[in-house]
């Protein structure tokens, strides 16, 4: 019988919900916290009980990261894996990737010092949306609507003492409603699609912060895209994050490699979960 292992740091209504029912699928389900796993150059697969087959619900970017190549280094199968999350938890890569495989996606600037970063707004105008490259719930992102704005945000950013807020992700803002989409790809399979709108005085679409959720059609065209952009990065367990351009149609803003899907099942017919632990348990039968 395969065993499925799922790896947190916080445990939240997601890993939850795929726990309670992969239980009563009758499949053998273990726990575990990242923070209790040691791993090293000697160690054997057979040391750590770690199952067959792991998804990876780490919280933390950098923890769920290095954690997933330590593991893979052992020979577990691991969702998603190291190079998937290495681009989706990463927006700079995330964007280069997305382009390079045609997926549509708002234009987006990179600079490398505060004086380039003010060059790139002045010549592209305002407004424009500041991002930080890692991050998520939409700490850090910035609309800047003028050069006072701008200056004082860019300003803040220099006093970080993390290299990575010295990276400047410019983006440029989307004509859109107040909502954007949410499809959690499964696979080779658009499973569920959600609007997400912004809270009241929130122009941010997060879930995390206020917002609501409404299911959506899966058109031909949302689940072409989404599909497009899950394989261009990798393919396995993700949130594909799109925005409706008046001019242009959809574009995938990011891409989550674990991902929340309260919201959706909250609004959605699908059982998200059992899906995923479908979809798990096929992978190691592969």
């Amino acid at each position: 019988m395969v065993e499925l292992c799922v790896v947190y740091d916080k445990v939240r209504f997601e890993e939850k919900s795929i726990y309670d029912k992969a239980l009563k699928k009758g499949i053998k389900t273990r726990m575990t916290d990242a923070k209790s796993i040691t791993i090293s150059t000697d160690s054997k697969r057979k040391e750590l009980a770690l199952g067959d087959v792991i998804l990876q619900r780490s919280i933390s970017h950098f923890r769920g990261l290095y954690l997933t190549a330590c593991i893979e280094f052992l020979g577990f199968s691991v969702i998603n894996k190291f190079k998937v999350g290495e681009t989706c938890g990463n927006k700079l890569l995330t964007s280069l990737t997305l382009a390079k495989h045609k997926v549509p996606t708002p234009k987006t600037h990179f600079a490398y010092s505060a004086g380039a970063a003010m060059e790139v707004i002045n010549r592209t105008g305002f407004p424009v949306v500041l991002k930080p490259i890692v991050g998520s719930w939409g700490r850090g992102v910035y609309p800047l609507r003028d050069d006072e704005v701008a200056n004082m945000i860019i300003e803040m950013r220099e006093e970080n003492d993390s290299p990575l807020g010295r990276i400047y992700y410019i983006q440029e803002m989307v004509e859109r409603p107040p909502r954007d989409l949410r499809c959690i790809v499964v696979g080779d399979e658009v499973i569920a699609a959600v609007y997400r709108y912004s809270a009241e005085n929130e122009w941010r679409t997060n879930v995390a912060r206020g917002g609501k959720a409404e299911n959506a059609p899966i058109t031909n065209e949302l689940e072409e895209i989404a599909l497009r952009a899950a394989r261009a990065v990798g393919g396995g367990v993700l949130g594909v994050d799109l925005m409706e351009d008046k001019q242009r149609g959809l574009l995938v803003h990011e891409i989550n490699n674990t991902v929340e899907f309260r919201g959706a099942s909250n609004v959605s017919s699908t059982d998200i979960a059992s899906a995923i632990i479908d979809y798990s348990i096929a992978v190691v039968k592969k």
